[in-house]
């Protein structure tokens, strides 16, 4: 029994001195990139995988980080799965949970629908925060096909959520939406983030919705790093046009005509004075974000590889380092 005990200790040293090595790895790498890598796992919803083997895979193709769809986080834990053992798995895998996805109705000016809405918000960031989650995508979900949202009324709003958001442990992001009547513009959406006038408020752009929505990507350049933590990459193609364009029409950055270098090097600029040069830790996170049902018949894996190697060859491009 001495020795089945010691043999246990002993597993359990070279599991937690691997985690460290794993861990050290990646604080030397964070250092010197320029961006942190995640994977949104719309890119790979086609295939319908658990929860748990989007995050092995996201893992094995070497991201730094995972952006999940709450609601796989909600099938998991019905279906009887430790959301604390999820968290774990997470961590284990040298993971970190940088935002997720969901669609809860906080923006809208029906009364009742909204307090649905936030009763949604609240139950989405409980499940996310105990996954490790920092951030939530917080979409105009419900407000997209009548124009005319008061945008004061929506900054507000978007204060109530951010509050509800300190009780639990997430930062909601307010997300563009190109095709949505209402922030559809970076005007528009950096409006309620700058009129919520709390100190976590933050934006969550989209190469595809910032395009789609008709703004031009030199907005982004009096964006501070404040501003922005995550930033969903992907890149769209000449055709369809801007008017009829969909996001299943998304392709893998550098496969499209977007202005990548333009926009990642704007990002970066950002990130390397005022506030950034400060200390503080300001490394945007690239999201890679597709929905294209090309890739949903492809191995998952394959499309995960194939993805980072196009968003580093970016970056890459855009400021000579990988």
């Amino acid at each position: 029994m001495v020795g089945t005990g010691a043999a246990i200790v002993t597993a359990g040293g070279v599991r937690r001195t691997a985690i460290a090595a794993k861990e050290a790895d990646k604080a030397n790498r964070n250092r010197t990139a320029p961006f942190s890598y995640c994977f949104n796992t719309s890119t790979i919803r086609g295939q319908k995988l658990s929860l748990g083997r989007e995050v092995e895979i996201v893992a094995k193709a070497g991201y730094d980080a995972i952006e999940p769809w709450v609601n796989k986080i909600h099938e998991y834990a019905r279906s009887g799965g430790s959301l604390n053992e999820m968290r774990k798995r997470i961590a284990d895998y040298g993971l970190t949970v940088e935002s997720a996805i969901s669609f809860f109705r906080w923006i809208v000016d029906d009364d009742t629908e909204r307090a649905k809405g936030m009763e949604q918000a609240k139950r989405d960031m409980d499940v996310l925060a105990r996954v490790g989650g920092k951030r939530i995508a917080a979409p105009p979900a419900g407000a997209t096909r009548t124009g005319g949202l008061d945008l004061m009324k929506a900054a507000e709003r978007y204060r109530v959520l951010l509050e509800l958001g300190d009780s639990m442990g997430v930062v909601p992001q307010v997300e563009i939406w190109g095709s949505s009547k209402n922030l559809h513009r970076l005007g528009q959406s950096m409006f309620v983030v700058i009129e919520s006038g709390h100190p976590k408020a933050c934006l969550l752009p989209d190469v595809y919705h910032i395009y789609k929505g008709g703004s031009d990507f030199n907005g982004l350049k009096l964006l501070s790093a404040r501003a922005i933590a995550v930033f969903h990459l992907n890149d769209y193609p000449a055709e369809p046009p801007r008017e009829t364009i969909r996001d299943r029409d998304r392709v893998y950055p550098g496969d499209g005509i977007a202005p990548l270098r333009q926009i990642l090097c704007d990002l970066y600029a950002t990130r390397t004075c005022g506030y950034a040069s400060a200390g503080n830790n300001s490394r945007a996170v690239l999201s890679l974000e597709l929905f294209n049902p090309t890739y949903w018949k492809q191995d998952p894996l394959t499309v995960a590889k194939t993805g980072l190697a196009k968003m580093k060859t970016a970056v890459n491009k855009a400021l000579g380092a990988s």
